[in-house]
């Protein structure tokens, strides 16, 4: 039998874990529109095939770009599309 100050220290624990994470929920629109620059800047090698890996960079790259995406609330510095003509 399991003893009622076990379950409600246990809840205490989890309770606790949970608010001092501090993380927060994304968007859905947030999402997406982080999902379409990221495969813009991440073009796939091979068109329809996702194991075929990026045409630029690496996964880590575009996860950085996605995360980077994310906490600047979808605002992207391209450094490629500010040349000088």
């Amino acid at each position: 039998m399991i003893r009622p100050k076990l379950i409600t220290a246990a809840l205490l624990f989890v309770t606790a874990g949970q608010m001092a994470s501090g993380a927060s929920a994304i968007t859905v629109e947030l999402a997406k529109k982080c999902e379409a620059l990221t495969a813009k800047a991440f073009p796939p090698r091979v068109i329809g095939n996702p194991a075929a890996g990026s045409a630029k960079g690496s996964g880590k790259d575009a996860q950085a770009y996605f995360n980077e995406c994310v906490k600047n609330d979808g605002k992207v510095d391209d450094g490629g599309s500010k040349e000088a003509k």
